[in-house]
């Protein structure tokens, strides 16, 4: 009877561990509800960039986390920006534009096999620093030279880009065309989504600083790249995270250990570790709707397999990567 009863402890024992992984591998992905089969008509959200305006590898960093970088990049470490698709009408937008825009267009008319341009229908920008619009000018004559691309603005934003060259050249050459937004305006995209931006509060030196909620047809998410703390916002962002279905936010600093080369006062972010402490009540289905975004060079989540990874996944909330898609 022993001989029989060894194979099956065996069997049972690799059972259990596969179970195991399965269970394991499950963890890795919870949170993130992405859908990476593409209905033909579908409306998606997907991540085009995630790190912090100035990139990954940083300009004159001597740090490690820069040191492998320069001599081989990362594909997957492009500044912070989402791109919106509805399939059905053939319609594609960015937020953002980025120093990276030239491979985020690419990747973003790539998401749908019809596409026959590269070029947006439209680009929003939540504020003038420099990941977040300096890529217009490869909207401009030395590159595409576009057609009246809209870009959705602020006011301030809107008189930043008219009055400035090299960009009021684009607005002249009608590169680009400057659509103005308000606070809390409903802008209709298709029949199918729509946009709204909320100001937010942010160094706001050229221009106002707004996050964005995308809606589509089934869901809805909030896009805060930057802001200065949340404690200094006149909105409560857990109400604004109950009201949405995904919640992209400013994940800049994992905590202020990692700076020691400047004032941290001067750039003011929440932390990771303050984000996930004033969320930490909410249950696990809200938890699970937030998608930490925006990493500076010096962030350990950048690398999927860092501790500070490990401990944001442990606590239920989710990382941004390049590539995750979810339906809208």
């Amino acid at each position: 009877m022993k001989h029989h009863l060894f194979p099956m402890i065996r069997t049972e024992l690799v059972s259990v561990l596969l179970l195991g992984f399965i269970f394991i591998f499950c963890i890795e992905l919870k949170g993130q509800e992405q859908s990476q089969i593409k209905n033909k008509e579908g409306t998606y959200l997907t991540v085009l960039g995630t790190v912090q305006d100035a990139g990954s590898p940083h300009a004159a960093c001597k740090k490690t986390c820069c040191k492998d970088l320069f001599e081989n990049p990362d594909p997957k470490r492009k500044v912070v920006s989402l791109g919106l698709v509805d399939l059905k009408v053939g319609k594609k937008y960015l937020f953002e534009a980025t120093p990276d825009l030239s491979t985020q267009m690419k990747a973003l008319k790539n998401f749908n096999e019809f596409d026959a341009t590269e070029t947006p229908d439209g680009v929003f920008l939540t504020h003038a620093h420099i990941g977040h619009y300096t890529g217009l000018m490869y909207l401009g004559k030395e590159a595409m030279n576009a057609n009246g691309v809209p870009v959705y603005v602020m006011p301030r934003m809107k008189y930043f880009l008219e009055n400035n060259g090299p960009w009021s050249q684009l607005v002249a050459n009608r590169n680009i065309l400057l659509q103005e937004i308000k606070d809390h305006q409903d802008i209709l995209l298709t029949d199918r989504i729509k946009v709204k931006a909320i100001k937010v509060p942010h160094r706001d030196e050229y221009s106002e600083t707004v996050g964005f909620v995308i809606s589509g047809p089934k869901k809805s998410a909030l896009f805060i790249p930057d802001i200065d703390k949340w404690e200094k916002w006149e909105l409560n962002i857990i109400d604004q995270i109950k009201e949405v279905d995904f919640a992209f936010l400013d994940a800049t600093f994992f905590d202020g250990e990692e700076i020691n080369n400047r004032d941290i006062s001067e750039i003011p972010h929440p932390f990771i570790i303050e984000s996930m402490k004033k969320f930490e009540a909410l249950n696990k289905e809200e938890k699970n709707k937030i998608i930490f975004i925006h990493f500076n060079h010096t962030n350990p989540v950048l690398d999927p397999k860092s501790k500070a990874s490990e401990t944001v996944r442990k606590n239920g909330f989710g990382i941004a990567r390049i590539g995750d898609v979810f339906e809208l």
